[in-house]
């Protein structure tokens, strides 16, 4: 196995990259300023570019924590040994931009809302199948000794104004009563006494489940798994034309044309618009800005009233979520500008900061060591799909978790590497495993025109007193 452990010279880190706008992704990029790439240390070792024609039996496009998942279970349950092609370096994309928050969720619908739209049975065999990925998730890293600083201990709902907690109290009760599921719900006053002191919280529902992992070192921990079960992982090698003859995929990058029996896609939303015609318009990318703090004084810390490093999530439509990290910095992110273009406006970072700050007021104006955004693959009909690409004969793809795809996209990995194998009788039948995303064709550019006006709408619902 060829060990490469520098890449070739990178192009600046492009901050304003729209996968609507921009016809290519390019190549070879620098990774994103995040917290993540900051304080994972060295990259391992990968196969370096494609610098000749080959003939391979599976691709994998796309190297964050599905691509490389699907990737490691062919080889570890069929031995299948993909080859896994990135654009940029591994994991450039939403799997080094996220918050590091482990769920046990998929796509953006509660259960009361899997009910309204699947029924009961459906709704129960979805909760199997997320319970099922969590104890996936769980063994990867412990079997692996994956050290990514793993903080187990549940995932808290804050609710953020008071007419949230009967929303709250509604879903535990359902959780609870209907899935089985223990989930429970805690009072301002046992919030501030038991988990943070964060003075937005009018209660908050706590569920079992939930890990704040170190985004980079999981994925890097994925990829050296990966490799050592034969798998190869080219970096800056973008696929920039894919045709199908006889069968066959024929996968043109920059430094030769890779030829393949099977095509996974695990490109979540940084796939050009251009990559095929069965994923073009099927997601619209939804733009999320984080920000990590300098590290807390021992006042800071007792002023917050951090006694958890658990994932938080408020209950926000444009939601926060955020923690404490293992070296003591706050993490924060939330939802931020429409276009590319805009990403850089100064007042995304300072509505940032002042979320923060009305949660923390001892850390209002606090420096910061890193602020950074990225793109969240968000369906049309807001849950992820794990599926075949009709008319196209041994291709597939697993997208659309719509920011909750830290801990599924482990199960979607190996979901899609079951279909690569010819295996689908052992995936559930589930509506996420049947149908393809939804598509929205010419309307998805303009349909920025109504998230405009849904961010503004959401802002005026969620902050009313």
């Amino acid at each position: 196995m060829q060990d490469v452990t520098s890449r070739r010279a990178s192009a600046p880190y492009n901050q304003h990259y729209d996968p609507v706008a921009d016809k290519s992704i390019g190549s070879g990029s620098d990774y994103a300023p995040t917290y993540w790439i900051g304080t994972a240390g060295t990259p391992p070792a990968d196969d370096g570019p494609v610098t000749s024609d080959m003939d391979v039996d599976v691709v994998v496009i796309g190297s964050g924590y599905t691509g490389l998942s699907c990737a490691l279970h062919l080889a570890k349950e069929f031995g299948i040994k993909a080859h896994v092609l990135e654009a940029h370096g591994v994991a450039y994309g939403c799997s080094t931009r996220n918050g590091g928050q482990a769920q046990i969720s998929t796509g953006r619908l509660k259960r009361s809302q899997w009910i309204e739209r699947w029924g009961l049975d459906v709704a129960k065999g979805m909760h199997a199948e997320v319970v099922e990925a969590f104890d996936l998730f769980r063994n990867l890293i412990k079997d692996h000794n994956i050290d990514c600083d793993p903080q187990d201990g549940g995932h808290y709902y804050v609710a953020h104004r008071d007419w949230m907690m009967p929303k709250l109290e509604s879903e535990a009760a359902l959780l609870r009563d209907t899935f089985g599921y223990g989930a429970r719900i805690l009072s301002r006053s046992e919030i501030h006494a038991d988990v943070l002191r964060d003075e937005e919280a009018r209660g908050a529902m706590w569920e079992p489940d939930g890990v704040g992992i170190h985004a980079a070192k999981l994925a890097f921990g994925y990829q050296k798994i990966a490799r050592e079960l034969g798998a190869k992982v080219h970096v800056d090698s973008p696929v920039i034309e894919w045709t199908t003859k006889n069968g066959v995929h024929h996968l043109r990058t920059p430094g030769g044309t890779v030829r393949a029996r099977a095509v996974a896609v695990a490109t979540a939303a940084y796939a050009p618009r251009g990559l095929h015609k069965r994923t073009r318009d099927r997601l619209l990318p939804i733009m999320s800005n984080s920000i990590t703090t300098r590290v807390l004084t021992e006042s800071e810390l007792e002023a917050c009233g951090f006694k958890t490093r658990s994932p938080i999530t408020d209950t926000r439509t444009l939601r926060h979520y955020y923690r404490l990290l293992p070296d003591n910095r706050v993490q924060i992110g939330s939802r931020a500008a429409i276009t590319g273009k805009d990403a850089a406006n100064p007042k995304h970072l300072a509505a940032l900061r002042e979320g923060l700050a009305r949660k923390f007021p001892a850390l209002r104006g606090i420096d910061l060591d890193y602020s950074w955004w990225g793109w969240v693959d968000v369906s049309h009909d807001m849950m992820p799909r794990i599926t075949s690409m009709p008319g196209v004969p041994n291709a597939f793809y697993s997208l659309g978790y719509g920011g909750n795809g830290v801990m599924y996209s482990a199960q979607a990995g190996r979901r899609m590497a079951q279909l690569v194998a010819g295996r689908e009788a052992d995936i559930p039948q589930l509506p996420i495993f049947r149908d393809e995303l939804p598509h929205e064709g010419w309307k998805t550019p303009f349909r920025r025109l109504g998230q405009w006006g849904l961010y503004q709408l959401y802002h005026l619902q969620d902050e009313r007193a």
